[in-house]
């Protein structure tokens, strides 16, 4: 046999570095496959070899997407065990094992261990068409050995999810370690067998995501059905596993346990040649095992995300008070199983843990109430299979991880209850007030309606198919008071459809009012969606705000908004989804800073110059924005810039040019002195965030946060001093190449300093700025900028004349500050 090898390669050797294809889709016991061929199944759906993930030089053999995505590996042989170098074989022994070896060495680093026998046999490795590389006896096609039965972090369509009881079986998923090592993780997504078999993620013996069980139709922890793929479930005496398949043979999609630990169903998308998340889980919070603790209900709607069942009480109510939920409800009363307990009726729920169910799929409900009744241990039943109406499932324990389930996808389930709490005449006069409070209610609501129709009649308003109209009296602005603003109404089903249903792994990033999602829309569009949070205490002035401020407004350096939402008590609005990010994202980040050359900052300084001109001087509306920030400025495909977030935005009426408030809004670092510190505001006041914007993209450094080994000056302070000293040039990200436009480099830091002068009159307006940006006019001498003073004087200064203002140093914004 050592012979045979040795003949083969040095046969093989004569081929160099080549790298040559296995024509067919199989290895036999007469191949070897060496790192650099590969085996393509019959249909081109999939390819196997020897690869390595991302920037990793080590080699491991894996099964990948041929006709699409390809790089995208389903499948790792020697995840635990990988190769330094290029010597790797893979080889079929006349037994039919699989061995990885290297330098055709007997140094087995990985086996199949597909067969025990002795003997030879005519054994072949086939890589399928569903992505399976099976090991088979040629003779009678019996299969040996098959990689769906020892799956990574990918589950593909046919594959078996679940546990052989007969053989011991386990085909569970682990995450890889990272990007660059598919080594097992710290995530394990598998069946638990115990009770009534569910689907659990966890992180080592940590509980952190339970599916749900099978309700005949599908796992009650993903409540909504995922169109082109049907799904089955199997619990027998010998076996019980989840698998899926592809009604349309066309699409791909596969379910991927990440690295954060979330199982994800992903679907190809030919257009975009991309994966498109379509679920997740876990998907928000109330995802998180457990989170209310026992008897505890988690709904993501509600502001405080946990709440007792009804007829039960936080079991520490100090701890729940502050937010502690960890120990869960108790009952109000106490059970008496002597003295006939009953049971309440909770709905559209995810089912409790079933590690302590019992199952009868004989049982119709009746049957079920009645078996539960007489045994005192008995918490809670309902039905088992909901597709066919019939079946029994049964908790022996305390109920935990319950949640309201999203989109109306629950199930009922009844849970034991003293007598007293379901007394009779109690219970009709219940059901007799509900029908009083419905009949008051229908009458309301009639009563509503018609005072609605004569209100709309009267101010000849309305509300046209499709538009969302809202009346500007209820907002500050005095010019806008007579119009009304329509915007596109996006029916709330699509939104949750675009989001995945808001998705974690959608947040394109979260503020004061709250996260922000991408999604995309069944023609493709791609949108970002901005979602009030139910907790926000800014929230639903700002929303109302922002629809006024940019409703209409139309400039190629303004986020543009393309419609909202107000449905089922969600306030949401749908904008243009902008690739880049945040300049943020770029300037203040060491490597994707040199991606940023000096025309592109350039071209960024004049579009934010030029959208604030059209807020001040050229729309309809004069808007000041009161929070321009380098995250508030986005950039498309083109890196062009778009200011964005007009939460906290004041419009202004034609004769308008400043005002006073009490609420301090922005963030510290962009906000003026005498807006800062007094609460006056105008177009002076973002001219003043502008030249810091400004600063900061030309250094690359943050206002706030700056620190010099030879001041305590902020980036404002700094700059001015090189200025005065003729050494302005040092100011420059040294991460920017310049060459050629030292002089426009310069000329942009002289207009920064204008525009964060101390005194608001000796700051240019935008159209100063828009205007000597682009020529060579000569420039006036600044004036010292505002907070110039070094950072301990300013502060001492600052706590002892106003204490009432706390200063912050996150990049976040404020509000409710009462300045004096």
């Amino acid at each position: 046999m050592k012979e045979f090898i040795l003949v083969l390669f040095c046969c093989s050797f004569v081929l160099g570095n080549i790298k040559v294809l296995v024509a067919q889709d199989a290895l036999k016991t007469s191949q070897l496959l060496r790192d650099g061929e590969t085996i393509v199944s019959a249909g081109g759906n999939f390819e196997l070899g020897f690869f390595s993930p991302e920037s990793s030089v080590n080699r491991y053999v894996g099964i990948w997407y041929k006709k699409i995505s390809t790089g995208t590996v389903v499948w790792v042989a020697s995840r635990n065990n990988p190769i330094n170098n290029k010597s790797g074989v893979l080889t079929l022994t006349a037994q039919g094992n699989l061995n990885i070896i290297v330098n055709l060495t007997s140094d087995v680093i990985w086996s199949s261990n597909s067969s025990t026998l002795d003997k030879k046999i005519d054994a072949v490795a086939q890589l399928l068409d569903t992505g399976n590389f099976v090991v088979k006896d040629v003779k009678d096609n019996n299969v040996l050995w098959q990689s769906f039965d020892y799956p990574t972090d990918t589950l593909l369509a046919g594959m078996r999810f679940g546990i052989d009881k007969v053989t011991g079986l386990d085909r569970y998923l682990t995450s890889w370690r990272s990007n660059d090592d598919p080594g097992t993780g710290d995530y394990t997504y598998r069946c638990d067998p115990q009770g009534f078999p569910q689907f659990l993620i966890t992180d080592g013996s940590k509980k952190i995501y339970r599916l749900g069980n099978w309700n005949g139709i599908i796992f009650s922890g993903f409540p909504r059905p995922v169109s082109n793929i049907s799904l089955s479930f199997v619990n027998t005496y010998k076996e019980v596993y989840y698998m899926y398949n592809i009604v349309n043979s066309s699409m791909f999609t596969r379910l991927v346990l990440n690295q954060n630990g979330v199982a994800v169903r992903q679907t190809w998308a030919e257009k975009s040649k991309n994966w498109v998340v379509f679920l997740s889980g876990p998907t928000d919070i109330c995802d998180n095992y457990g989170k209310c603790g026992k008897f505890g209900s988690c709904n993501i709607a509600n502001a405080t995300i946990c709440e007792c069942l009804d007829k039960f009480k936080p079991r520490s109510p100090k701890d729940w008070n502050a937010g502690d939920f960890s120990d869960g409800c108790v009952r109000e009363k106490s059970l008496d199983c002597r003295n006939g307990d009953g049971f309440l009726k909770y709905s559209n729920i995810k089912l409790p843990d079933t590690e302590s169910c019992r199952s009868y799929e004989s049982m119709n409900l009746k049957d079920c109430e009645i078996l539960c009744s007489k045994n005192c241990s008995c918490t809670a039943y309902t039905t088992l299979d909901i597709n066919k109406g019939s079946g029994c499932l049964i908790w022996f324990d305390e109920l935990i991880d319950i949640r309201k389930a999203p989109q109306g996808g629950g199930q009922d389930i009844y849970i034991r209850m003293a007598a007293s709490e379901l007394g009779g005449s109690k219970g009709k006069k219940k059901e007799t007030v509900i029908i009083v409070s419905l009949i008051f209610s229908i009458g309301a609501i009639v009563l509503g309606l018609s005072i609605t129709i004569y209100m709309l009649k009267k101010k000849k308003s309305k509300r046209q198919e499709g538009r969302f109209t809202l009346d500007t009296e209820q907002f500050q602005s005095k010019e806008s008071q007579q119009e009304d603003l329509e915007l596109p109404l996006i029916d709330l089903f699509a939104i949750e459809k675009a989001t995945n249903y808001f998705s974690v792994n959608n947040i394109l990033g979260e503020g004061g009012f709250g996260p922000v999602y991408k999604g995309i829309m069944e023609d493709g569009r791609e949108i970002a969606v901005k979602r009030l949070s139910k907790t926000s205490r800014q929230g639903t002035n700002e929303f109302k705000n922002e629809v006024v401020c940019i409703a209409k407004l139309q400039h190629r350096n303004l986020v543009k908004l393309l419609g909202c939402c107000i449905q089922e008590e969600e306030m949401i609005l749908i904008y243009e989804y902008l690739p880049n990010k945040g300049l943020d994202f770029f300037i203040f980040d060491e490597k994707r800073s040199k991606s940023l050359d000096w025309p592109a900052r350039f071209n960024i300084i004049n579009g934010i110059a030029r959208g604030l001109l059209y807020l001040h001087q050229d729309s309809r509306l004069r808007i000041i924005h009161r929070d321009l920030k380098v995250s508030n400025i986005l950039l498309d495909k083109d890196l062009n810039p778009k200011i964005s977030d007009f939460g906290m935005a004041r419009i202004f009426g034609g004769d308008e040019t400043q005002a006073n408030t009490r609420r301090v809004v922005g963030t510290y670092g962009y906000m003026s002195p005498e807006y800062q510190l007094d609460g006056l505001f105008s177009v002076k006041s973002d001219v003043f965030s502008y030249g810091v914007l400004v600063l900061e993209i030309v250094s690359g450094k943050r206002n706030r946060g700056f620190f010099h080994a030879d001041h305590h000056h902020n980036l404002l302070g700094h700059a001015w001093n090189l200025f005065k000293e003729g050494m302005t040039e040092e100011l420059i990200d040294a991460s920017i190449s310049y060459q050629g436009h030292l002089s426009q480099v310069l000329r942009s830091i002289h207009i920064g300093l204008l525009c964060v002068q101390q005194d608001p009159e000796d700051r240019p307006s935008m159209s100063y700025v828009v205007m000597t940006l682009g020529s060579e006019v000569v420039l006036p001498q600044p004036k010292q900028p505002g907070f110039f003073l070094e950072r301990n004087k300013f502060v001492s200064e600052t706590n002892s004349s106003n204490q009432n203002i706390s200063l912050s140093c996150n990049d976040m914004s404020i509000t409710l500050l009462d300045p004096r």
